[in-house]
């Protein structure tokens, strides 16, 4: 915003005439101080960056939302594009089972095996890497079967059956799901009985049971820390090969699914994988954690320092 002063004539240098003066400064200085000026910015804003009336159905996993990590993606990519993000939270599993009927456009997920089969199948379409943080394994802060001890992710799972410690189970088919019943799957272990509880819920509430019930469960630690505050649970078991967690976005195929919007997902697929997009991944959570809590891993040329 422009102000335009005008010159104060000084023919005469009476006392009115100075008083004039210093009642013009103050005028001005008020205006300067409490005009909104963020007005003018927001006005700009609107300008720049219309909604053209196109939505983009994101079908994800819970933890992409829950660690906060889209609150940041997704106002630039809108804004980029004037376009509006509808986020569907339903797990990698159901986030596929969307895509099939129609009802997502793109999927950003982490179970590599069923990624793979989504795209075998026909009904995804130019995968690519995005990023990738860790599993781990939570426990109660007094660690009462000392998983602390161990590291290797196997023998904290054959040691929790074996105790028959109570182990929270996100039984969605998600991936954290499908990691777990990896585990289970490689020590020739089916969980069931009172020991195993599985919930059907999300990642936040996988791990706010837990924290109430003095249990264990599989999480992946971005989740964890943006929410750690408000949990009773400690970390037992990290840094096993086995807990690597990477994540894939995928746009939904129009010749196997009609009607989905690819132009717009594959809009998103390229931000994403981005340097602005993996930049935006490689500084989240570094100010707050001293670390991302994601990684990127989408374009060989960017170093996220």
């Amino acid at each position: 915003m422009c102000y335009y002063v005008s010159k104060v004539s000084n023919g005469n240098s009476d006392k009115v005439s100075m008083v004039k003066r210093y009642i013009i400064v103050i005028m001005l200085i008020a205006v300067v101080v409490f005009l909104p000026v963020t007005y003018g910015c927001q006005k700009q804003s609107g300008q720049s960056h219309k909604y053209n009336g196109q939505v983009l159905r994101l079908a994800t996993s819970s933890t992409t939302v829950e660690s906060g990590l889209l609150d940041r993606l997704i106002p630039v990519f809108e804004r980029k594009y004037g376009v509006k993000v509808e986020i569907l939270m339903v797990g990698s599993g159901n986030s596929i089972e969307l895509a099939k009927k129609g009802a997502a456009d793109v999927v950003l997920i982490h179970s590599r095996e069923a990624e793979d089969k989504f795209v075998s199948e026909g009904y995804g379409i130019n995968r690519k890497d995005v990023m990738y943080n860790d599993f781990i394994i939570l426990g109660p802060p007094d660690d009462p079967i000392h998983l602390k001890q161990e590291r290797d992710a196997l023998s904290a799972f054959k040691a929790i059956s074996d105790r028959k410690a109570l182990f929270i189970s996100r039984g969605d088919n998600s991936g954290t799901n499908a990691r777990e019943n990896t585990l289970w799957k490689l020590l020739n272990i089916h969980p069931d009985g009172q020991w195993h509880m599985s919930v059907n819920k999300d990642q936040l509430s996988v791990m706010r049971v837990a924290s109430e019930k003095k249990a264990y469960c599989l999480a992946d630690r971005s989740t964890y820390l943006f929410n750690k505050e408000e949990l009773n649970l400690v970390i037992a078991v990290e840094g096993d090969k086995k807990l690597f967690n990477p994540y894939g976005v995928i746009a939904v195929s129009p010749a196997k699914v009609p009607g989905v919007n690819y132009d717009l997902a594959m809009k998103f697929v390229d931000y994403i994988t981005s340097v602005d997009g993996q930049e935006i991944i490689c500084y989240y959570g570094k100010m707050k954690y001293n670390k991302a809590l994601f990684v990127p891993m989408a374009t060989e040329k960017y170093t996220c320092q």
